[in-house]
């Protein structure tokens, strides 16, 4: 306590995280605070692993009881639209670090999410269906003040916003799914147990996090800096040096399940917000020509809908290119696509 009565933190904190015996939490710090001679206890959000530099961290109660963890970006007053960057399945807000910052220096207001389960956000043991997940993205708005926002996601998250397109089009003012918005596991995978053998995730809890970077920036040398650390901020970084995945094996399982029911092709023709696809050409033909074929008869059935490839591209495009990304959505608010 200082002369004048003042709190006074100690600067010895404890990083905790109840993971692994209340899997509902956000990780958080331990600190000590004392006032008027009492000790008290505090609990507060550890520190990121990875410091953000050029964004305001927010924590936003829903009305579930969860919290979701947001990152703002550019002018709160601006004469654009506000961008929701949504991220995909096991990944996190920070993948959307290059196309916010760049957005940003461009005048544009971003606010990128972690959806429940992920990254910093609380982490329940349900609700991760395709309408309670848009509900939480609805709420998020009512509680920052925004009417309606360009929602964009990616592959997942791409699912999420023709989901919310639909469901809740006064929010909407446009979809842009990237590489997304068109996946349909069901009609590779007709059962769901072949659906679930195969594309499970790997089990890398306990991985060293050395490993892990290495293994990321040998596979992605092209990336920028933001998007390695978007990709290593999936990860919790443990004291003993080995990560986990923010997002648990069977919440990944429960997503899995929600993304091979989804039928986005059946929703395109209700559809009346405009839908931009970003898609991205691996260099796989096959699989490149699938998605042609699926985006080609979404927009034959779509009100308003345009596509813009990135080829040649990753899956996660806006972590390798964001200044292009960026620039593909400016061009759309500029040219009244998303009017």
């Amino acid at each position: 306590r200082t002369s004048t009565g003042r709190l006074k933190v100690s600067k010895c904190a404890t990083p905790l995280s109840c993971h692994a015996e209340v899997p509902n939490c956000s990780p958080f710090t331990l600190s000590f605070m004392v006032k008027n001679g009492q000790t008290l206890w505090v609990m507060a959000i550890a520190p990121e692993k990875f410091p953000i530099s050029d964004a305001r961290e927010a924590f936003t109660a829903l009305s579930g009881g969860i919290r979701l963890r947001t990152l703002h970006r550019g002018p709160d007053d601006g004469d654009g639209p506000v961008f929701l960057l949504i991220h995909g399945l096991a990944s996190n807000a920070r993948m959307w670090d290059g196309v916010g910052s760049e957005l940003a220096a461009q005048g544009h207001r971003s606010i990128a999410v972690d959806l429940r389960g992920h990254g910093r956000s609380d982490k329940p043991d349900e609700g991760y269906d395709f309408d309670t997940v848009s509900r939480d993205l609805c709420e998020l708005l009512d509680a920052l003040s925004i009417d309606k926002a360009v929602f964009v996601g990616q592959s997942w998250g791409g699912n999420i916003v023709v989901h919310a397109a639909l469901r809740h089009p006064d929010r909407v003012i446009a979809a842009v799914p990237v590489d997304g918005g068109f996946i349909e596991l069901g009609q590779t995978f007709p059962e769901w147990d072949m659906c679930a053998e195969r594309m499970q995730p790997p089990r890398l809890a306990g991985m060293r996090a050395s490993r892990l970077e290495s293994a990321i920036r040998a596979t992605n040398t092209d990336w920028p800096e933001t998007g390695i650390i978007g990709s290593l901020s999936n990860f919790e970084f443990h004291e003993d040096g080995t990560i986990s995945p923010w997002l648990t094996f069977d919440r990944h399982m429960l997503i899995l399940n929600e993304l091979w029911k989804h039928r986005p092709s059946e929703m395109f023709a209700s559809i009346d917000r405009p839908v931009l696809f970003m898609p991205a050409d691996s260099g796989d033909v096959a699989w490149t020509s699938n998605k042609e074929t699926a985006i080609n008869a979404a927009l034959a059935k779509l009100k308003s809908g345009r596509a813009h490839w990135f080829r040649p591209a990753h899956h996660d495009l806006h972590a390798q290119h964001p200044q292009r990304c960026a620039a593909v959505l400016i061009t759309n608010v500029k040219n009244g696509f998303f009017s």
